[in-house]
């Protein structure tokens, strides 16, 4: 089927989908090349459309969500992929869709930032099945991410509802947790508060993109240039943004890798972070708030496994925090008398969960309290090489 991929309300390329799979099988004419996705090159006089099928997938609901088989059996869907065109691409983190050719349709009577939208597809990945026809007009259709996950509106405003996993359904604590140090370390953030859903507990947060702004993910601005092999990825990512104009990305880089320092954060992957730019005028604004915290503070590991002093896997610079915390360039900005009781806070969160016992709330609570302390030591450390000695 013919479809125009369109950015807001402007044309971009005519392409061709596949039915069957919701892949890019044809390119037709490129209107406006300026506002291809960004890391989508150009081929010849179109775009290469290799690139512009990852970044069409890549708006599905991931193979590893919790729940997704149940869902797509419900739904009567082979694939997530199948989702996209149902919803015409919408999402709530950018402004592309794709737009029948023909239909008349238009931005300002459909977009999910304006309008209102089917809760079905949110429901049915959370295991609540409508006794209705579906309608698959929703922008869970295009959520990332494995854990669960929906948006829904509440007076006027686009919210995002996410759930733990395991035994201990600890990351909805943790993003809230993540909310309260960077809150007191003045770094910018999405707020996350906590909600309960049938016993269990849910992180909530706002949506911080609107009709006006778009996030660019750091995976899809490193698209922008070709890596040289002897450049490492910090410094490509830098580059890349750099070139794309994206203003104080350093300091931004600095306080979200020494808040996952902190927080012990296993997967701050390339699509968590990242910029916004303005939709209309495509300049960037600036780096992303810092968002997505829950895989951190020992998420998934049994208590006798929170070692706050052993190897830390990391991302997405360094495999190991104890290198990746190398890479900031300035503590200037970080207050640690804001850190004084930050274990108590996490006590008094963890407190509310009927998932973690008691034992294990103090080793979480101990192994904060010894993080805030290694970088202090890291940073006494670097001001004065003789004391690593």
């Amino acid at each position: 089927m013919r479809y125009v991929l369109m950015h807001k309300k402007n044309p971009v390329l005519q392409m061709e989908l596949d039915e069957a799979t919701s892949l890019v099988v044809g390119l037709g004419e490129l209107y406006a090349p300026e506002r291809l996705p960004v890391g989508i090159t150009r081929s010849g006089d179109t775009a290469d459309r290799q690139a512009l099928n990852v970044w069409w997938m890549g708006r599905s609901i991931p193979a590893s969500r919790s729940g997704l088989r149940d869902a797509l059996e419900i739904l009567r869907m082979s694939s997530p992929q199948l989702l996209l065109t149902k919803c015409y691409g919408l999402s709530l983190s950018d402004q592309y869709w794709v737009c029948p050719e023909g239909s008349g349709l238009r931005w300002e009577d459909i977009n999910f930032f304006e309008h209102p939208f089917s809760n079905d597809v949110g429901n049915i990945l959370f295991g609540e099945a409508p006794d209705r026809e579906f309608d698959l007009i929703s922008p869970d259709n295009t959520s990332d991410g494995w854990l669960k996950k929906k948006w829904f509106v509440a007076d006027g405003k686009r919210f995002l509802i996410k759930g733990g996993s395991g035994a201990t359904q600890q990351e909805p604590y943790n993003e809230v947790l993540a909310s309260r140090v960077m809150r007191s370390l003045n770094v910018t953030h999405v707020p996350y508060t906590m909600t309960m859903l049938d016993e269990y507990p849910y992180s909530v947060c706002e949506d911080f993109i609107t009709a006006e702004t778009e996030l660019i993910t750091a995976w899809h601005i490193t698209q922008t240039q070709k890596k040289p092999n002897h450049v490492s990825s910090y410094r490509h990512y830098l580059n890349c943004c750099e070139a794309l104009g994206i203003g104080g990305v350093t300091n931004a880089l600095d306080r979200m890798l020494t808040v996952d320092y902190l927080i012990v954060n296993e997967d701050r992957h390339f699509n968590n972070f990242g910029a916004v730019r303005c939709a209309d005028t495509l300049e960037c604004i600036g780096a992303a708030p810092v968002y997505d915290c829950g895989a951190s503070i020992w998420y998934d590991k049994p208590v006798p496994m929170i070692r706050p002093n052993g190897k830390q896997p990391s991302k997405p610079f360094k495999s190991d925090h104890a290198e990746q915390i190398k890479l900031v360039t300035s503590f200037d900005w970080l207050d640690f008398s804001a850190l004084r009781s930050i274990d108590d806070e996490f006590r008094d969160i963890l407190k509310e969960s009927a998932f973690i016992d008691a034992a294990r709330r103090d080793a979480l609570c101990y192994g904060l309290r010894k993080r805030v302390e290694l970088l202090r030591e890291h940073i006494q450390s670097r001001e004065n090489p003789s004391l690593s000695r």
